[in-house]
């Protein structure tokens, strides 16, 4: 990896880029390539994507002017060139860090970030908005939409391209085609861009009249030149898609060549309709292993950047779901497996591997995979969509809609569920209980560990309704799935400690330790009323060991406190709650989501449903933006641990 420095940190401002050579360019890519490579090894981030787009970034920053014009990134995973070379150089060390910068774009960290990102699609969209908006005020700026060519097949984009033509004449579409979203690109569409890109009789006749068009450029005889490219593009290749929404389609261009880079984006300054520029890209470029595995160096932990070993690699509930529903379609061909452009991400490469005639990637699609799902489970499939928390939320109607109302068998499995780290607010799971919980039909649930996830899976391909599973993208506790596994009784939760004064058992202590903090600590709490009350933990899955710490500390206090593993958001087990809802009981619901509407409120709901005045403390995350950090770091910014707890219950009583 070439380290060459002593250009990047001179660039105090995009229009320093103005003055460099090629040379000097292509100098400069190499150094913002380097620091990219040595950021992410120490902070974890998104690797592949962001080494593909430099040279396009720059030559952005070079033809327009970006505290004016409006730069829109797609997903904004691939931003990390436009961060260095606007304002935010010297902060750059602390991306995706507590207080730190962003991986995504944010309008609210700077000026040139013109609208915010993180999930896919949203960037055609958003551009058309401000292009219209521009219109309406007679403004001059330009407006540049950059897409990937994955998120290009995504509902949102295409609702967009569809609305082009009738709403603007001014607006420049940069398609960076690097045939990768975060796997392999599926689906016609990609295809079609495929061919657009390798097509060698298409090319050599384009390189023709561009080198004409050179000459024929601001003259009469320009458009002679338009007619004839397109005439060339409907002999080649049957049309171009985009000319059939009235965008015109120029490409492809070398998105690492910096002259032909700022050539095209030039000429689609001075073209008066919607223009898109095909760029194509190599993902993971400038170094090696991302290069040959772009894939695998999507989104990365921390890593050794010379060895290009991941130090961070522990594996966690996508891969125990993936092992377990890999064994399950072993004996039942019925399974089938469905995941929106997430197949890794979601553990569902052996699936994938041992049945490809029932594995379906859809493409970022999240509404489609649902109701593709749908019409699997109407002609009597078992569909598994695999999908992360965040994205599920675009789904939402087609799950009402599409699946509950019709109560067919889809099983969701929500991954990254609660928060996610430094990905930070657009990237954290913690809305899909609020949102799902209200819904018909649905059974919800959440595993406290891996057996117990197996278990949640066989009970959901049994159930003949939709089923949603959800748990965390953090490692769970790390014990084995035994090779025979048992349905749960829908519904029916599980007494984990009774409430009792006495020391939880050692074992158990031992399995669940927050932070460090020791189960004895406390200040003692006298009188009747604190000696007549009894708490009660109902948690969820991963917030299990701050339920068992902090039910630890109040009997140290001289309370009785015991905690159940709810199991089920929904149904609840109302049995069991109302047993233990006398009047001199406390509950202590906590759940890695926002409380909402969330686990908390339907324990509260349930409770005033039998007119019962028992006093409920919802924790879980507050209506707010929850930021980025390690998950520890955010549940102690939030007071989500057993001290802040326990001194909660304290006010309480």
């Amino acid at each position: 990896m070439n380290t060459m420095s002593g250009i990047l940190d001179q660039i105090e401002n995009p229009a320093a880029l103005h003055a460099l050579s090629i040379a000097e360019l292509d100098q400069l890519a190499q150094e913002v390539r380097a620091r990219i490579i040595t950021t992410v090894s120490r902070n974890g981030g998104h690797l592949a994507a962001n080494l593909g787009t430099v040279e396009l970034t720059m030559a952005l920053l070079r033809v327009f002017d970006p505290a004016t014009d409006k730069i829109i990134w797609d997903v904004g995973h691939q931003t990390y060139t436009w961060k260095l070379l606007t304002d935010r150089r010297d902060r750059f060390a602390t991306i995706r860090q507590p207080g730190g910068l962003s991986g995504f774009p944010r309008r609210d960290e700077s000026p040139y970030d013109a609208f915010g990102g993180g999930h896919a699609g949203t960037a055609l969209s958003a551009a058309l908005g401000m292009a219209a908006a521009r219109d309406c005020r007679g403004g001059s700026e330009y407006v540049v939409a950059v897409i990937g060519d994955a998120a290009m097949g995504n509902g949102i984009s295409l609702e967009a391209l569809n609305n082009i033509e009738g709403t603007t004449k001014r607006l420049i579409i940069v398609l960076n085609d690097n045939e990768m979203s975060i796997a392999s690109n599926v689906g016609s569409l990609s295809r079609h861009l495929g061919q657009l890109l390798t097509n060698p009789k298409y090319n050599r006749w384009k390189g023709t009249i561009e080198r004409l068009a050179q000459r024929l450029h601001m003259t009469p005889l320009r458009g002679i030149y338009h007619r004839l490219e397109k005439a060339i593009k409907s002999l080649f290749l049957r049309n171009a898609l985009f000319e059939e929404f009235g965008v015109r389609y120029t490409g492809p261009i070398d998105g690492h060549d910096h002259q032909a880079m700022a050539d095209a984006l030039n000429i689609a300054k001075r073209y008066n309709r919607p223009i898109l520029l095909h760029v194509a890209t190599q993902k993971g470029r400038g170094y090696k292993a991302a290069e040959q595995e772009p894939s695998r160096w999507h989104g990365v932990g921390r890593f050794d950047v010379d060895k290009a070993e991941l130090v961070e690699s522990a594996s966690g509930y996508s891969q125990v779901f993936g092992q377990c529903l890999t064994r399950l379609a072993d004996q039942n061909p019925q399974m089938v497996a469905i995941t929106a452009a997430m197949c890794s991400g979601t553990g569902l490469d052996a699936f994938a591997a041992r049945h490809p005639a029932r594995f379906f990637d859809v493409g970022i699609c999240e509404e489609h995979a649902v109701v593709f799902a749908a019409g699997l489970a109407a002609e009597g499939m078992r569909p598994v969509v695999a999908v992360y928390s965040s994205f599920v939320q675009r789904a939402v109607d087609c799950v009402l809609h599409d699946v509950c109302l019709q109560k067919l068998p889809v099983i969701l499995c929500l991954d990254r569920a609660g928060v996610v780290g430094a990905d930070g607010a657009t990237h954290h799971g913690i809305f899909d209980i609020p949102m799902l919980r209200c819904l018909p039909e649905l059974v919800l649930m959440q595993p406290k560990d891996e057996p117990e996830l197996a278990r949640m899976l066989v009970t959901a391909v049994r159930r003949n309704g939709p089923t949603v599973i959800r748990y965390p993208r953090d490692p769970g506790p790390g014990l084995a799935v035994p090779p025979n596994v048992e349905p749960l009784e829908i519904g029916r939760a599980e007494l984990l400690l009774p409430a009792t004064r006495e020391a939880a058992p050692a074992p158990l202590q031992a399995a669940h330790t927050f932070e460090g903090v020791s189960a004895g600590e406390g200040a003692a709490l006298t009188g009747p009323q604190a000696a007549a009350q009894v708490v009660w933990f109902w948690a969820l899955g991963d917030m299990l060991p701050l339920a068992v710490a902090t039910a630890a500390r109040l009997r140290g206090a001289g309370m009785a406190a015991g905690v159940v593993n709810a199991r089920f958001i929904k149904p609840l087990d109302t049995r069991l709650l109302l047993e233990q809802a006398t009047p001199h009981t406390i509950f202590v619901t906590l759940e890695n989501g926002v409380v909402a509407g969330g686990f908390g409120s339907a324990v509260q709901e349930a409770l005033a449903a039998q007119r019962r005045t028992n006093l409920v403390l919802r924790v879980g995350w507050p209506d707010t933006v929850i930021g980025q950090g390690t998950t520890a770091s955010l549940m102690t910014a939030h007071g989500l641990t057993p001290e802040a707890v326990a001194h909660q219950v304290r006010c309480a009583i």
